[in-house]
């Protein structure tokens, strides 16, 4: 059966419901629209912004960077796109699915302990129980001679399957399983696999001592490619009569796993699960203000790029990124889009 668009996110819906007395109440609340462009235009950190409804561009603009066509370090969201990758290696036959053992997948024997029990829907969920490769130990990660050892001998600080712990190191665990089972470089499979099929270059981006492609971080693609891959996730997978993403694993994905405790936020496979202007919304984050966001009631794709070397928290760039998105999508709930 073919999955609509209103379908296919329906798992993670009633997950987005914002319990009442938390941070993200107000989040949960309908937005003003108004003129989103000069809101926009306020934002120093702010390098492009593309909108597209229906696959369609409704407003492109780049306000500072490289311009609309140009690659930007997207940050995290690569985490995002490589679980895109994931499904459909797990189509394809490169990765068993999300319930199989990550250490088979990456050729290391057992350790003997609670590591052995970590599965590939683990990492793509950050829910390994390892401790965290990102923030003030990230750094020593990429700094180590072998960045797979260096994530696998990280403390364990939770079950697997268990509370979410956000870490860069495990979605390049992932990644390297992901190009050990195809045979291929990550950089070739994103390119073969996204890349090409949507018409969109990936630039190569950062290796580990061993040569493997960074899981997770580093990628490079211009404002509208992103938006482009936002609007194969709206159309189920699909982009021009191709089956690029399995239906049925982007609705997997938008399933809520765990939960942010920065934001409040749900978290299914690579997407952050929210609410903007009241609709239920799915987004990619990136270091400095890089965002992928789809909004499918509203047949609506965000793509953002900022400046990747500035922060952007909760209460700076990102916030004020979040109003935007809200003030977008309540555009276009009135019909301004």
């Amino acid at each position: 059966m073919t999955l609509t668009r209103r379908q296919t996110i329906a798992g993670a819906t009633a997950a987005l419901a914002v319990p009442a007395g938390t941070a993200g109440d107000a989040r949960a609340q309908a937005s003003e629209p108004g003129d989103f462009e000069a809101m926009a235009g306020d934002l120093d950190q702010l390098h492009a912004l593309v909108i597209h409804r229906g696959s369609a561009p409704v407003f492109e603009r780049a306000f500072a960077g490289r311009g609309l066509d140009a690659p930007a370090n997207v940050k995290s969201v690569s985490k995002t796109l490589l679980a895109l990758l994931t499904g459909i290696g797990i189509a394809r036959g490169a990765l068993p699915g999300p319930d199989a053992r990550v250490l088979p997948a990456l050729g290391r024997a057992a350790t003997g302990d609670v590591r052995d029990e970590i599965t590939i829907g683990d990492l793509l969920s950050m829910r390994a129980g390892l401790a965290s490769t990102s923030g003030a130990e990230y750094g020593a990660w990429v700094a180590s001679p072998n960045w797979v050892d260096h994530v696998l001998g990280r403390d364990l600080v939770a079950e697997p399957g268990g509370r979410f712990i956000y870490s860069t190191g495990g979605w390049h665990l992932l990644g390297a399983a992901l190009a050990r089972g195809a045979g291929r470089d990550l950089h070739s499979l994103a390119q073969r696999w996204l890349g090409d099929p949507l018409d969109i270059e990936i630039a190569p981006w950062q290796r580990d001592p061993q040569g493997n492609y960074m899981g997770g971080n580093q990628m490079a693609l211009s404002p509208r490619a992103l938006a482009r891959i936002g609007d194969m996730v709206l159309a189920e997978g699909r982009w021009n009569g191709d089956q690029v993403v399995p239906a049925d694993w982007i609705a997997t994905s938008l399933e809520p796993r765990g939960r942010s405790q920065w934001s409040g936020d749900r978290y299914g496979y690579g997407w952050f699960l929210t609410r903007l202007d009241g609709h239920a919304a799915a987004y990619g984050r990136g270091y400095g203000g890089q965002i992928l966001a789809v909004v499918p009631d509203l047949d609506l794709t965000i793509a953002i790029t900022s400046d990747p070397t500035l922060p952007a928290r909760s209460e700076g760039h990102f916030g004020e990124l979040r109003r935007l998105m809200g003030r977008i999508a309540a555009s276009a709930a009135q019909g301004d889009l």
